[in-house]
C-alpha cells in the first residue's frame, strides 16, 4: 500500500508522509447504484489509521489529533469510508483524499483568541433607538386604561 500524503498547510508547513504500513484498508460491497456489478463487486472502501502509533506523528501533533478528531476516533484510531463511486480504485482515491484533509485540519493551530473590544458609539445609539421603537410598538398595544 502506497503512503498517505498530508499537504503542507496551517501547522504543517512542509505536508506529512504517513507510511502505508500505518494505514489499514478493508473492502466491502457498496449499496446503491451500479447495475449487475454491485452484487459482485467490494467497492466500497474503509480507510484506517490508530493515530496513537501513527509512525510519522510527533508526540504534539499526535495530541493535537487526537484532541481535535475526538468525536470520531473508536479508542485512537480514525477511520474514513468512502463509497460514493462505482470502482474501488476511485474510492481508495476518495478515501484517503478524505483522510488527509482530516488530519490537515486537525493539524491545524487554533486560531488566535478574540481580543475584546468596546462597541462604537454608533452601535450603541443603534440599539438604543431599536429598543425606544420596539418599546412604542408595545405600547400602543395595550389597552387604554379609563381614567
Amino acid at each position: 500500500m502506497n503512503e498517505l500524503r498530508v499537504p503542507p498547510g496551517p501547522g504543517v508547513p512542509d505536508g506529512i508522509a504517513i507510511p502505508g504500513s500505518d494505514l489499514s484498508e478493508q473492502f466491502s460491497r457498496a449499496s446503491g447504484p451500479g447495475g449487475q456489478g454491485v452484487n459482485t463487486t467490494d467497492s466500497r472502501v474503509q480507510l484506517s489509521l490508530d493515530v496513537g502509533t501513527a509512525s510519522a506523528l510527533t508526540d504534539r501533533q499526535r495530541d493535537r489529533v487526537l484532541a481535535h478528531l475526538s468525536s470520531r476516533l473508536v479508542g485512537t484510531v480514525l477511520t474514513v469510508d468512502a463509497a460514493e463511486h462505482r470502482s474501488q480504485r476511485r474510492n481508495r482515491t476518495a478515501a484517503r483524499e478524505r483522510m488527509a484533509s482530516l488530519l490537515r485540519e486537525a493539524l491545524a493551530p487554533p486560531p488566535p483568541s478574540r481580543r475584546a473590544t468596546k462597541r462604537t458609539r454608533g452601535s450603541q445609539r443603534r440599539r438604543l433607538a431599536a429598543k425606544r421603537r420596539r418599546a412604542v410598538i408595545k405600547q400602543n398595544r395595550a389597552t387604554p386604561r379609563d381614567d
